[in-house]
């Protein structure tokens, strides 16, 4: 089997037997393992109470040809972080010609990858901010030189903002690149923007309401995405209609550029003029009580539940096919 591969199958179902047999997939091994599980669990409970024959499935415990075996139709992918955003599970899926949510092998792989997603961008006219990869210690001093203080250090690939750090003395760059390399080899810094934080969401192909972020952290890290409760959330943003349809047009735009589909987020930084800038792409955001995607779609007056259920409708632009 194999999976063909066609935006235009995308189909809308009233009848929870049209997915058939669902396997969940969370947990996994990455960093972001914590959070996966929540948003698996959260994710199977309302599939539950829509009558979507839905099950567990944690790729730590059992090798993925149990899929096939367990005679599953189709799999939400409630995987965060590498092994289940970037693009490796996707290839599996489409090995086993299982069809799945979200975006394919190319777009969750590039948009796992930062750097990668901020060069596709720029090469469309998407702004982010000015960058100076880091390939070792002999690039620190040309890294405050460039860029200036303070700055911001970030792993490559990883997600949930885990390995990053705000760097505000000249001193203190060496540890934050050493926290950074830990978890990777692809490491590099970004002038810091000052300004409010923003994310809009994708969903079928329509950007939803934008949030506003604020938190009183240094920025938003790990704890204030997933456990503090400090963390403020504005649904409307704010913005002028004029500048909110820009924001979403950004977003598509990225998702567009870096082959992303279905469901995710984009997030930008607004400099102290409302310039925006682009931060990252996400793939495969969370789902937890404090997760983006959920609230904004709330905005909309779609609850949890129909928000999961149009997910996993993304699964159908992807069909298998015998070989």
């Amino acid at each position: 089997m194999r999976l063909r591969h066609d935006p235009k199958t995308q189909r809308h179902v009233t009848d929870p037997r049209d997915f058939g047999r669902v396997a969940v997939l969370l947990g996994g091994t990455s960093s972001e393992r914590e959070i996966s599980l929540k948003s698996g669990n959260a994710v199977l409970a309302a599939l539950a109470k829509r009558g979507v024959d839905a099950h567990p499935f944690d790729p730590k415990d059992k090798p993925l040809t149990e899929l096939s075996a367990r005679k599953f139709d189709r799999v939400f992918i409630a995987l965060h972080g590498p092994g289940g955003e970037d693009g490796t599970l996707q290839g599996a899926l489409e090995f086993l010609g299982l069809p799945y949510t979200g975006s394919g092998v190319m777009g969750s792989a590039i948009g796992m990858d930062k750097l990668r997603t901020k060069r596709l961008a720029a090469s469309v006219g998407i702004p982010s901010a000015e960058y100076l990869v880091l390939r070792g210690p002999q690039d620190l001093e040309t890294c405050i030189e460039r860029l200036g203080l303070p700055l911001i250090v970030k792993p490559a690939t990883q997600g949930s903002s885990v390995g990053m750090t705000k760097v505000e003395k000249a001193g203190d760059l060496a540890a934050a690149y050493q926290a950074a390399a830990l978890l990777e080899p692809s490491v590099f810094a970004e002038a810091w923007i000052t300004g409010a934080e923003y994310t809009v969401a994708i969903l079928q192909g329509r950007a939803l309401p934008s949030i506003r972020i604020e938190t009183p952290a240094t920025f938003y890290d790990y704890q204030a995405k997933y456990f503090r409760n400090d963390t403020k959330y504005h649904c409307p943003s704010g913005l002028s209609n004029e500048a909110e349809k820009h924001l979403a047009s950004l977003a598509l735009s990225t998702f567009a550029a870096v082959g992303a589909e279905g469901w995710g987020r984009a997030d930008f930084m607004m400099d102290r003029t409302g310039r925006p800038f682009l931060l990252e792409v996400n793939t495969v955001p969370g789902m937890t009580d404090h997760s983006l995607v959920p609230m904004a779609a709330r905005a909309l007056d779609i609850n949890f539940e129909q928000l999961v259920w149009q997910v996993l409708e993304t699964s159908f632009t992807r069909t298998p096919v015998a070989t």
